[in-house]
């Protein structure tokens, strides 16, 4: 089940599913560690004697945020208890504080007691071993803790705060855990328990006939007892309410600093737009990571996840906050990747938020043959990202700053990975992981960031780098109109492999292939680049209702369909919009346009209810299928729209 629900300051990363249950709680940062580990910290509600879970199916939900803003506005209605719940989640912009506000609206026609019931299914440090979670009398609040993590939870109603609470021992032996103790409308009140633990609180309210009442549910992460009841104490005294309009205001400010204008764009793709900008925040770790996506789900199809950060993802989301105007945001990814940079001046495969190395399944023996187990675009895009971020910003400060640590040793190292036969880079693995060769993305690529190189190394008087640099892009451009076009299918390739000792090209209808006009080896305008897009056009447009734009042809990943000539692999955001990029930067006049805009509203017609944009679609449903929300996605979407509107105006005149 992807997240619908996204909420996060940069420290601290709660993701919360339809039925408003929270899934992950990353801390101390975005994407690491996920201290619930996708297990369900369930919410029930008690009323008349009546007691029932937000999972039941009687409950409708209603999934969305409030306006322009990382704080959520959900509604539950339940006819048979004739009872609405309105839910209210944010993150405390500063501090590692979540709030919930709940307004409890009893549609029957006699006064109600009501009672909602708040279920932590805590996996501190992502296992279940040596937890303690204890009922703390100086505060009336329930916290859980081990080793240096705390959680502290409390809640309040009025002047009343948490009404009944209890611990326990979960998913050991018989012990279900204390959710199950909830459901008599009662809680036992026991005061500790240790080991794999969880812990029920409840908060009660009285609501008036065809009235309403407000109650509140918050927790303090921190590193020490003392720690989170000071958060406690600064949560009591300011008052949930008043923080969280706080927390809303600050997040509608953030996304409105420019006043944008969406030229004929209608206003769901504004929204999207602003929502997007939104969750790549919420998605960016304070220390630099730009994490692909936090949605634990995946671990059920295959034992990792994608809570890391690759550098290719993180360059092009960079890349899309420049343009965006948040140029500020991006300078901590920039140093994040000058500390990872390998001594050969490469970047890994991918990374922990932490900065450590993330898992990996590129190898460095093959076919009895040493290689780098790398993705080297990923270390080009890193320098075209932060060229770009100067063009438009002209900070001069951040790439001096970075120009020994970053900007020479990746150039260095793009320059001498290099076939001395063919003039392009040595192989590596493509962007999707899945191949080792010479791909033309990966080509494009390496043009890209030493063309930046280039551009920086002028920038700063280092007229010799700047020669090299030059002549090196230059050369892996001939190299690639020489090698990678094929005259017969009057396309470029996608790539080159060996085959019988010789390289042989491969012809894969490919939508990265892309990349040779996004990273500027040609321009959208060149015949040859005309040929391959529309190539990509025909080959990998998904034909059904949902339609949009596969990865490649007989895209295996979650594959829904062996038609692969009707259904080449699911559709994905990205892809589909990299195609509208190319009619964006081909379009001679405002009516060329209309295909981009389609793209657009095709992508917010298949946001989730709650805004987020998945990975890829289900070709016969429109379904998310894999991870969501994906920030490339968001980032691609951000890219795309300030693309089309730059357009417009340009051929509008204005």
């Amino acid at each position: 089940m992807p997240r619908h629900l996204v909420v996060g300051n940069g420290k601290l990363l709660v993701n919360l599913d339809r039925n408003g249950y929270i899934r992950d709680i990353y801390f101390p940062y975005v994407g690491q560690l996920n201290h619930v580990g996708g297990y369900l910290c369930r919410v029930g509600c008690w009323a008349d004697g009546r007691f029932t879970w937000l999972e039941d199916p009687e409950w409708d939900f209603r999934l969305s945020y409030a306006d322009e803003s990382l704080v959520t506005s959900v509604s539950a209605t339940h006819p048979g208890l004739e009872l609405t719940l309105r839910f209210n989640d944010g993150v405390h912009q500063r501090d590692c504080i979540y709030l919930k506000k709940i307004t409890a609206i009893n549609h029957s026609g006699s006064d109600r007691e009501i009672r909602l019931f708040f279920h932590q299914d805590l996996v501190i440090n992502e296992t279940e071993v040596g937890d303690t979670a204890v009922f703390y009398p100086f505060n009336r609040t329930v916290y859980h803790y081990k080793k240096n993590i705390y959680f502290m939870f409390n809640g309040r109603t009025g002047e009343e705060g948490i009404y009944q609470f209890s611990t326990g021992i979960k998913r050991f032996h018989q012990a279900e855990g204390t959710w199950k103790d909830a459901e008599d409308g009662h809680l036992m009140g026991n005061p500790i328990a240790q080991g794999s633990v969880d812990s029920t609180i409840s908060l009660r309210t009285f609501v008036p006939s065809h009235a309403q009442r407000d109650l509140y549910y918050w927790f303090a992460a921190g590193h020490s007892l003392e720690e989170v009841k000071k958060l406690d104490a600064y949560v009591r005294d300011s008052g949930p309410d008043n923080l969280l309009n706080r927390v809303m205001i600050y997040w509608q400010r953030w996304a409105n600093k420019t006043e944008w204008d969406f030229a004929d764009l209608n206003e769901g793709v504004a929204k999207l737009f602003k929502h997007s900008l939104l969750m790549i925040r919420a998605q960016s770790d304070a220390n630099g990571a730009v994490i692909a996506a936090n949605d634990t789900d995946i671990l059920q199809y295959n034992r990792d996840h994608y809570s890391y950060m690759w550098p290719r993802d993180g360059a092009l989301i960079a890349l899309a906050m420049s343009m965006a105007g948040y140029h500020g945001t991006t300078a901590p990814f920039y140093r994040f990747c000058a500390d990872a940079l390998t001594p050969e001046g490469c970047l890994q495969h991918k990374y922990n938020p932490d900065g450590t190395v993330g898992s990996s399944w590129h190898p460095y023996w093959q076919d009895g043959n040493i290689q780098l187990p790398i993705q080297e675009d990923e270390t080009a895009l890193v320098l075209y990202a932060l060229w770009k971020d100067y063009e438009r910003h002209g900070d001069i400060e951040l790439p001096q700053s970075l120009y020994r640590s970053l900007i020479r040793p990746a150039a260095n190292f793009l320059c001498e990975h290099m076939d001395p036969g063919l003039g392009l880079p040595l192989p590596s693995y493509d962007l999707w992981e899945e191949r080792y060769g010479i791909f033309a993305f990966t080509a494009a690529a390496v043009y890209g960031g030493l063309a930046a190189a280039a551009d920086f190394s002028s920038l700063f008087g280092d007229d010799r780098r700047a020669l090299r640099y030059r002549n090196a892009a230059e050369n892996v451009k001939s190299a690639m109109l020489r090698h990678l076009w094929n005259e017969e299918h009057a396309c470029f390739a996608r790539g080159l492999y060996r085959k019988d000792g010789s390289w042989v090209q491969d012809m894969t209808p490919e939508s990265s292939i892309a990349g040779i006009f996004r990273f500027g080896v040609l321009p959208a305008s060149d015949e040859r680049m005309a040929a391959t897009m529309e190539r990509i056009r025909r080959k990998l447009t998904v034909q059904t209702e949902v339609g949009g734009i596969a990865r490649y042809y007989h895209d295996y990943y979650f594959q829904r369909s062996a038609e692969i000539d009707r259904i080449p692999g699911n559709p994905w955001i990205i892809c589909t919009l990299w195609l509208a990029d190319y009619d964006i930067a081909a379009a001679r006049t405002p009516v060329e346009l209309s295909g981009p805009r389609a793209a657009l509203e095709w992508a917010v017609k298949h946001s989730m209810e709650s805004g987020m944009l998945p990975e890829q679609l289900d070709p016969f449903t429109g379904a998310p299928v894999s991870v969501a929300p994906l920030t490339w996605s968001h980032a691609t979407f951000v890219s795309t729209v300030i693309g089309y509107v730059g357009k417009y105006r340009a051929l509008a005149g204005g």
